[in-house]
């Protein structure tokens, strides 16, 4: 399927966040998935993901996830620099202010005059954690979270009562976990934490652990699996195609 790239400047409670539609150039109507990046925000692996993504039959968003704390259009690089900078990012921004800009991507989605209306997200690294976030809104039907960082360790900037594992219960639609066995990002015990905070809450969700390492959706660079890859966007595929088609 043939897609189109459009930017849209889409006002948030903290700020402009340029985000990036990639759509089906076929005329119709397609739900949404919300993409969010590493820390590095929309590099060229990332644009390609959602690149894959769109052509199956989606609009995929990718915000920029640091909006507030850099210029329109930054992209970092991966190096020292770019993952530093990513990094005091990450623990700048708090994560009401993420959930803030999901709440202003699902309204954006719902404007689309052609989309359905229902929306999933996925992401990747602190990504991952973002599309696990999303989902406690009641509005994201599914996520596909890939090796996502912080949420075992309630790491991120929070309000008390506000960490992303002890609210895990008000996830409603259906959750996918991703992670690779040889991810120093998310250790074993961090992977057994999150896995029995799931049985606990009675979540809908699916797990699975692959032998990888952090990042092995990207496209660049030595830790890139592309037979894993493949089957990764198989299965965000399928999952989105059952609940939001």
């Amino acid at each position: 399927m043939i897609i189109s790239n459009h930017q849209h400047d889409i006002k948030t409670a903290t700020g402009i966040m340029r985000t990036y539609r990639y759509s089906p150039v076929e005329s119709g109507s397609y739900p949404c998935i919300i993409f969010y990046s590493e820390i590095f925000q929309q590099t060229a692996p990332i644009a390609r993901s959602a690149a894959i993504l769109a052509s199956h039959g989606f609009h995929v968003l990718v915000p920029e996830v640091f909006h507030e704390l850099n210029p329109i259009g930054t992209v970092l690089a991966y190096d020292d620099a770019g993952k530093d900078k990513g990094n005091q990012d990450k623990w700048n921004k708090p994560l009401e202010s993420h959930d803030s800009d999901t709440a202003a991507l699902i309204e954006f989605a719902n404007a689309l005059p052609n989309c359905t209306g229902n929306v999933g997200a996925m992401g990747v690294c602190i990504g991952g954690h973002l599309a696990y976030r999303a989902a406690l809104n009641p509005n994201i039907k599914a996520a596909f979270c890939l090796y996502a960082t912080d949420i075992h360790s309630d790491t991120l900037p929070a309000k008390a009562g506000n960490n992303s594992l002890e609210r895990m219960s008000d996830i409603k639609g259906e959750i996918h976990f991703i992670f690779g066995k040889q991810d120093p990002h998310v250790p074993v015990d961090g992977r057994i934490k999150i896995y029995q905070a799931c049985q606990q809450t009675g979540i809908n969700f699916q797990w699975q652990e692959v032998n990888a390492q952090h990042a092995f959706m990207r496209d660049e660079g030595e830790r890139y699996d592309a037979s894993l890859a493949i089957q990764m966007y198989q299965q965000a595929v399928a999952l989105f195609q059952r609940k939001l088609v």
